[in-house]
């Protein structure tokens, strides 16, 4: 059988082929979609790195900030899990489903729209939105966003995951850090996994994360490679080699230490340089109250602190080792941010607590052991108001402290080494990364794209009549300009609505609310609106978020130890009975 040749009129021969050749040059010419490393500390104050000022040795840190944009106006909600839906989202956490963590929530908003706390039907991570563009989606640490059906990374966007879906767990070992948890809930694609032998969570973060990017290679397409780790969450753990780097760094007591922070703010730019600084709290400790023991004990708490910061750059350092290796940290994209200020927690004020850390065998007051394995350190209340220093309180609470973290952002595009002050929020970094990568930002989207701020195109994504709140658990907050109305509840606030001009007063040392009447009563509406919109509930009367972990841990514990509690209600039955017959044998013989 003959095959027929079919002939091509010239000029049509030549415009096919000049079609051809324009499209393989077009194809050549685009360039290739970055990776994206997305590395997120946890409880890390403002100050904490070296690049913002702080005491911990970071250089692999620094050297990001060095050659990218260093964000002096960032914000998150003061909890853990509601700033991670946001920042996976770029949506409000109420609209996530997200709107507080599960350790404080009150039973009368068990189970109502955005309280279901994980991410409800329909929501999409970033991950989920870089998937169909051919990105790979890897995740290894800290989850916290649920893990019922439907609910752990891989149901979201990730094709590789390993998670911890708790608000926190020891960094040794496999254990819980607080009677809310029975177990450290750890997985691996959806299924529970069991940590090896010579688990520290910093190096096995990263460790887990190589093997899932070199399980790519040769890399064909991009990958999203996304880091939670747990420093420096409690229990503050760090191996004894970067804790001891800073011996006597902390000697002179958390007064002395929020003093030069400030002072050290002022001088980077980070505040204006008469900018005052909030007094601590009153109800704080004296450090020249404490004897020669406690001081000991409190610096060292801080050491390791500063060591387990210093030990994630380490491990972040041998991330960045390997791309170079491979050829991928030129078109690598790299955020770097906290998911909210320090940690004021302490656990020897509580009963419970201290119950609970005797029966599991946790130590929170060997100094020599602190950070090692076995060990339960912490920070408490005075050093985070100190890490916290230029703002004002910590974690939970929406003063600045546990709202204002650190934010870097480098790779190609950035315009490198260069202070940002423009406010932002959580919710801007997926947009931003999706306009990044030239995709639009989603309209269900709460937050804006960062971009013009990256490439030094404008001075503000907000402009000055945006309102912008931010609440979880009952503190809350609304940005409007360069003014802030933020409420704080007890016990570190008296639940009343204050005005700032955060522009003056980054510090929030001077209440406006009775000078300025008429703006108060604006924004207090603004925040109502915003309320309404995103569905914020009312927090039960006399509601404190502390009391209400340990009165969720308390049930979790009862059936978790309900076999320990019986023997000791048992013994204390016991003791009783024979108390009274001693005190009846008594009575009798006087008689």
């Amino acid at each position: 059988m003959l095959i027929p040749v079919v002939r091509m009129h010239p000029v049509r021969s030549a415009f096919l082929l000049c079609a051809g050749m324009l499209a393989s040059l077009l194809a050549v010419a685009e360039p290739a979609r970055p990776n994206i490393v997305l590395i997120l500390a946890d409880d890390v104050a403002l100050m904490d790195f070296s690049a913002y000022g702080g005491e911990a040795h970071t250089p692999n840190i620094d050297a990001l900030a060095e050659q990218g944009v260093l964000f002096a106006n960032f914000h998150t909600t003061p909890m853990c899990a509601p700033s991670r839906a946001m920042l996976l989202t770029g949506m409000d956490n109420h609209l996530t489903g997200v709107a507080t963590i599960p350790e404080v929530l009150p039973p009368e908003h068990r189970g109502q729209p955005g309280y279901s706390m994980y991410l409800e039907p329909g929501v999409e991570t970033i991950a989920a939105r870089l998937q169909p563009l051919g990105y790979r989606t890897l995740m290894t640490g800290k989850w916290h966003l649920g893990h019922g059906p439907g609910q752990l990374p891989n149901h979201h966007g990730f094709e590789r995951s390993f998670v911890l879906d708790a608000s926190g767990a020891d960094n040794w070992e496999q254990r819980p850090y607080l009677p809310f948890y029975r177990t450290a809930p750890w997985f691996e694609d959806g299924e529970p996994a069991t940590l090896p032998e010579d688990f520290y969570s910093s190096a096995f973060i990263v460790d887990q994360m190589l093997e899932y990017i070199e399980d790519l290679q040769p890399a064909q397409q991009p990958f999203l490679a996304y880091l939670a780790f747990q420093a420096v969450h409690i229990p503050v753990q760090a191996p004894r080699e970067f804790s001891d780097n800073y011996r006597g760094v902390y000697d002179d007591g958390w007064q002395a230490l929020r003093t030069a922070r400030w002072q050290r703010a002022r001088d980077r730019g980070l505040v204006p340089p008469d900018a005052p600084l909030a007094a601590m709290h009153p109800a704080l400790a004296d450090w020249d109250g404490l004897d020669a023991t406690e001081r000991q004990l409190f610096s060292r708490r801080m050491e390791v602190n500063a060591g387990m910061i210093e030990a994630m750059d380490h491990h972040i350092g041998r991330l960045i080792a390997y791309l170079r290796e491979r050829d991928l940290y030129d078109n690598t994209l790299f955020v770097v941010t906290s998911d909210n200020g320090p940690e004021a927690a302490d656990p020897a004020d509580s009963a419970l607590m201290r119950l609970w850390l005797q029966l599991v065998g946790y130590d929170a007051t060997s100094i020599d052991t602190l950070g090692e394995a076995g060990s339960y350190g912490f920070i408490g209340p005075a050093w985070a108001s100190a890490a916290a220093s230029p703002s004002d309180l910590f974690k939970f609470y929406s003063g600045q402290g546990g709202l204002r973290v650190p934010l870097i952002i480098s790779g190609p595009g950035i315009v490198p080494n260069s202070l940002q002050p423009a406010f932002s929020v959580a919710a801007d970094i997926a947009p931003t990364l999706l306009e990044l990568v030239q995709q639009p930002v989603a309209e269900v989207m709460t937050g804006r794209s960062l971009l013009p701020l990256l490439r030094g195109e404008t001075g503000r994504v907000y402009p000055p009549d945006a309102a912008v709140g931010i609440e979880t658990a009952g503190n809350a907050a609304l940005f409007r300009g360069d003014y802030k109305l933020v409420r704080n509840l007890a016990p570190w606030g008296d639940g009343e609505w204050k005005l700032y001009h955060l522009a003056t007063d980054p510090g929030e040392t001077r209440d406006l609310a009775r000078a300025e009447p008429a703006l108060l009563a604006q924004m207090q509406q603004e925040y109502a609106d915003y309320a309404r919109r995103v569905g914020v509930l009312d927090m039960p009367p006399g509601y404190e978020s502390l009391q209400q972990l340990q009165a969720n841990s308390l049930r979790v514990m009862a059936a978790n130890y309900w076999l320990f509690l019986l023997g000791c209600i048992t013994v204390l039955l016991l003791l009783s009975v024979i108390l009274w017959r001693i005190l009846k044998s008594i009575k009798t013989r006087r008689t």
